[in-house]
């Protein structure tokens, strides 16, 4: 009986191929080294992460079980100002007021900017429209605040000048306790829309046109289509701009610091201007440290209700 030699015995080897166990050591090793190159690029953006987002996230967390001042060192108290807050009346009061801002501001931008993405989906095809949608957004917020802040003005605001030509009785637009969460809310709607009706005709544009020819084949009206198509298809999207807005929403401050500082009274003293003012007015960084780590849990709970339950990871297109 004729013996084979081990070249003859692997069929792989007969047909001039390579092994199994190199090629997937190969492979192995292809991957370790693009593993290599990509932590090699990430590192630096690392090194700013850890630095200036992941250390003093431990050491708010740290500070928010102790009373602490600048002048002194940390003393730790447990959970004292996590129970203080149950019956601060300030801290109710501007979760109350955030939540109202919030209200107005995602409720009126997404509207709008909706209605302004389907426009430029529909009709508007020029580019210089689309830009001129996002000038507002590149402007600083704090130039944005002041600019409608004087434009406002009780008595030289070019607006009450308008008001008042019209014969109607001039509007304390930032000194009322009525108007002042509604008009920096305006504020803010007027600056980011365009930014997020951008973001939604983005996701209009991702929308494969002959889903639109069978349902107008099918005799469709717009109406029909926008609601059994449009908004279907849109969802993914539209829940990330919605995630992103109300994180932003929640921390408004700029705007609030620049406009009415928190009054008239507490009338606009969102939570993160009670936050600000804790920590730098009272010098309180224990009791603020807690505040922040509320609103912390409280986005990161609004944002998986929201991922959840609007199914924001899925989509209609598979």
């Amino acid at each position: 009986m004729t013996t084979l030699t081990k070249q003859q015995q692997d069929p792989a080897a007969r047909a001039g191929l390579p092994k199994a166990g190199k090629t997937a050591r190969k492979g192995r090793l292809r991957r370790l080294g693009d593993l290599k190159m990509a932590l090699f690029f990430i590192f630096p953006a690392m090194i700013g992460f850890v630095l200036f987002y992941l250390v003093p996230t431990i050491r708010g967390v740290y500070l928010s079980f102790t009373e602490y001042s600048i002048l002194g060192d940390p003393t730790w108290i447990g959970i004292k100002n996590y129970t203080a807050m149950l019956g601060d009346e300030l801290f109710w009061n501007a979760m109350g007021v955030t939540v109202q801002y919030v209200g107005l501001n995602i409720g009126f931008q997404t509207l709008i900017a909706l209605g302004l993405a389907l426009l430029m989906h529909r009709v508007a095809k020029s580019t210089f429209i689309r830009g001129a949608l996002l000038l507002p957004f590149l402007v600083a917020n704090v130039i944005v605040a002041l600019l409608w802040f004087w434009m406002l003005d009780y008595q030289i605001g070019i607006v009450n000048e308008i008001i008042n030509w019209m014969g109607l009785p001039r509007i304390a637009f930032f000194g009322s306790e009525q108007w002042a969460i509604p008009t920096i809310a305006a504020v803010n709607v007027w600056r980011h829309m365009g930014y997020t009706a951008l973001l939604l005709f983005a996701g209009l544009q991702s929308i494969p046109n002959h889903v639109y020819e069978v349902a107008s084949l099918d005799g469709a009206s717009p109406t029909r289509t926008f609601w059994s198509i449009t908004m279907p298809l849109l969802r993914p999207v539209l829940v990330l701009v919605l995630v992103v807005t109300v994180i932003g929403s929640f921390q408004v401050f700029d705007t609030v610091a620049v406009t009415t500082g928190g009054g008239p009274i507490n009338a606009s003293r969102v939570i993160q201007m009670y936050i600000y003012q804790k920590a730098f007015g009272e010098s309180d960084f224990g009791y603020a440290s807690a505040l922040s780590v509320i609103l912390f849990l409280i986005l990161a709970l609004v944002a998986f209700v929201q991922m959840k339950f609007l199914k924001g990871n899925e989509s209609d297109l598979d």
